[in-house]
């Protein structure tokens, strides 16, 4: 399996977040991608792949022009605003208000762009976003030339971000973007599965109305969790898109056999929908230990959670998405790939 690696992803780096009323450290920070390179290392993983620079176009299939330029730019005019600190939106344009993207005001435009107040942008944030979707691309590039699989090992993650909205630590949407690359490579039926705690909110809503990209979510209940506004059993696309998109929500406290049963009611509708092509949001929050998620998988489960995403026998590209419990995020990463590829 080619592993492509965001070195740039350490200028991300984003000191604080609101959690449960504090200001607390964040928990999506440079550690993460250093645990799992460390591990892989010690695992004879050695061969990281630099990404190719595929420019701004494959983003703009998927993300609004002025959204990115916004990311592009918010930072410098932070700061020549003479404001000190990290970018954090404290108002936002709820309903009953009038939503302006281009508002004069820096707090105001910050809050027409996020719909939460985890995600602080910082000097590197689009540095670190931009080449994370350069990875993930050339994952895919690998893929489309013959390879059976392929990992983008990069952050910050990203399938929380929407068309036009960042937030849960996403700014660009990699899995989006993947696939939609790969239907302009003529992949006639792409699915996105995504096994990450939290509910793939953006790539739900960026595919909503297409029959040709399934998406499919495997995650904790949004009654009780984050992003707690979409992710419900009742959402399954709309338009042409009616039957195109399937969440699993499950129980907080969920296992591994909870997950598993989930898991093939998803492959059912892979195998219905025809898929071409596997992109995979790889998340491994659910873990027993992870800080700010609720299942309760141990790290074992997640060598059986990549046969299964082997068996459904598909060209596959892995995005990294969540994992915050540091300590064993690299063997939990690792294993996932080695359950799909028994010869990493």
């Amino acid at each position: 399996m080619k592993i492509v690696l965001n070195e740039a992803s350490v200028c991300h780096d984003a000191k604080e977040e609101f959690h449960h009323g504090k200001l607390v450290p964040s928990f999506e920070n440079p550690s993460r991608l250093r645990k799992i390179i460390s591990l892989f290392k010690e695992n004879g993983v050695t061969e990281f792949l630099e990404p190719k620079d595929f420019g701004l176009d494959p983003i703009f299939q998927v993300h609004e022009d002025h959204y990115v330029t916004f990311l592009r730019d918010i930072w410098d005019e932070w700061k020549t605003a003479g404001n000190e600190g990290d970018v954090i939106p404290y108002i936002w344009p709820a309903k009953g208000l009038k939503h302006i993207s281009s508002h004069e005001n820096l707090n105001a435009k910050i809050g027409s762009y996020a719909f939460s107040s985890d995600s602080a942008i910082v000097d590197g944030t689009w540095k670190a976003a931009y080449q994370g979707a350069q990875t993930a691309l050339t994952a895919l590039d690998y893929v489309c030339a013959g390879d059976r699989s392929a990992f983008a090992l990069t952050r910050p993650p990203g399938h929380h971000a929407h068309a036009a909205t960042y937030g849960g630590y996403c700014y660009l949407n990699n899995a989006a973007i993947v696939a939609q690359a790969a239907r302009d490579r003529d992949y006639d039926k792409v699915c996105v599965l995504d096994v990450d705690f939290h509910h793939g909110n953006g790539t739900q809503d960026i595919f909503y109305d297409r029959e040709d990209v399934l998406t499919i979510s495997i995650h904790g209940h949004p009654r009780t969790n984050f992003p707690y506004y979409l992710g419900y059993e009742d959402e399954m696309g709309e338009g042409v898109g009616a039957g195109c998109n399937l969440n699993l929500p499950l129980k907080d406290g969920a296992d591994f056999k909870d997950w598993e049963d989930a898991f093939h009611i998803a492959c059912d509708k892979v195998k219905e929908f025809g898929a071409e092509m596997l992109v995979v949001p790889l998340g491994v929050d659910t873990y027993e230990g992870d800080p700010i998620s609720k299942f309760k998988l141990k790290t074992d489960d997640f060598l059986t959670m990549g046969k299964l995403i082997e068996a459904l026998a598909l060209p596959t590209v892995f995005t990294m998405e969540g994992g915050y419990d540091v300590g064993p995020i690299g063997q939990n990463v690792f294993n996932v790939l080695k359950g799909f590829d028994d010869s990493l």
